[in-house]
């Protein structure tokens, strides 16, 4: 008898952030790194990509996907390569127990909601296709681990095998052609350290000028200093910030976080031409942060850029009053801080006391901030964005 089940899984994933910077390819297909990177995953319950896989054999191809509410593009090569990895493990599974059904030869429909804008320098691919992955996995029950499905992961975006996994998360560049050695490694779980917070300055949610695919190859070829940071500069730091976080020295955490984001947009304007994603904005955070640390005789913030000018400012729970505190007061007006989190931040006036061009430059051209800590992998979830029809439910 013909299986007419809508069949549905349903998982959430988390955005994570990077201290120590992926940037560049040594195989474009496979999405295999020049270097290391080591990156803090997000609490979901502030950034998160919800999925709902459903596959039917009442369901017409081919494949589709929905990402907040509007069509996508999945035949492209990166979601191929992630769902023929996926289809290729389930039908290992129906190979080896011919009583299973055959879901990897039914069309699949997804459909995902971001709590967050995509593309605005906020890590959306890395949390899309991590939950892409983890939901399909889970559709399909499969026994991979998620080290082992960080590998298909990875091919869809390098940084979301990072985010199949909790906490403090290294992704090693690895050395085999294939690929089997790229994958992500729990560095320390969040327990280990869960003070971590981090605020958001979001200074754009526009999408890039220049996409990290298309800006990492372009430095990969030009960077005259792309070499010095790729075999020296940024193996000495991961070393270093993974024993900081095993440490939970915050005083090194934060110094090498800083160098590490300045090197990475260091090498970005080397590039020919150069790519300039920090803007005028995003200096004016760089600034108001090293105040705040000359004020406090130590570091208690440290900032980092992803390929884009938002401003991601790590500190401790207990200084979040001198930190996300003294940014309440300069930008009280901004979306974000009616939330739990920023209800528990005490307004700190007189702290932060950059000039008026600096807080001008902020004021102005900060949208909204988010305030959010480490948090966990991919949580399974019951509720579906894909109804028992096998329709998409209005979010």
């Amino acid at each position: 008898m013909t299986d007419e089940k809508i069949h549905r899984a349903s998982t959430t994933a988390p955005v994570n952030i990077a201290v120590i910077k992926y940037w560049g390819k040594r195989d474009t297909t496979l999405n295999l790194p020049t270097n290391s990177s080591l990156s803090i995953t997000l609490a979901q319950s502030d950034l998160r990509t919800h999925t709902t896989a459903s596959c039917s054999s009442t369901f017409s191809t081919p494949d589709t996907l929905i990402l907040n509410s509007a069509p996508q593009e999945i035949s492209s090569a990166r979601p191929t390569a992630c769902l023929t990895a996926l289809r290729s493990l389930r039908g290992a599974l129906e190979d080896a127990d011919p009583n299973l059904p055959k879901l990897s030869t039914f069309p699949l429909r997804l459909v995902s909601v971001n709590n967050f804008p995509t593309a605005a320098g906020l890590a959306s691919s890395a949390a899309g296709f991590a939950a892409l992955v983890r939901a399909v996995a889970d559709l399909y029950a499969l026994p991979q681990t998620a080290t082992e499905l960080s590998l298909i992961a990875r091919q869809g975006s390098g940084s979301a095998c990072r985010s199949l996994l909790g906490g403090y998360v290294a992704w090693d560049k690895g050395s085999r052609a294939d690929g089997k050695d790229s994958i992500a490694r729990l560095v320390a779980p969040r327990s280990h350290w869960p003070e971590m917070r981090a605020l958001i300055l979001v200074v754009s949610a526009e999408k890039k000028g220049v996409s990290s695919t298309t800006g990492m190859q372009a430095t990969v070829k030009t960077s005259a200093l792309f070499q010095t940071r790729t075999n020296h500069v940024v193996p000495k730091e991961m070393a270093e910030i993974e024993q900081a976080i095993h440490a939970k020295d915050f005083e090194s955490f934060g110094r090498i976080t800083m160098r590490e984001s300045n090197s990475f947009h260091a090498t970005c304007l080397d590039t020919e031409p150069p790519i300039f994603y920090l803007n005028d904005v995003s200096h004016a955070a760089i600034r108001a942060v090293e105040e705040l640390n000359t004020r406090a005789g130590m570091i208690v913030a440290a900032y980092t850029f992803d390929a884009g000018p938002n401003a991601v400012i790590y500190h401790l729970e207990e200084n979040k009053d001198l930190v996300a505190g003294s940014f309440k007061f300069l930008l009280a007006e901004k979306q974000g801080w009616d939330g739990n989190r920023g209800k528990a931040v005490v307004s700190m006036e007189g702290v932060l006391s950059v000039d008026d061009k600096v807080a001008k430059i902020l004021r102005h051209g900060v949208s909204r901030v988010i305030l959010t800590g480490i948090g966990e992998g991919p949580i399974s979830v019951q509720e579906h964005l894909i109804d028992e029809q096998g329709k998409p439910i209005e979010t």
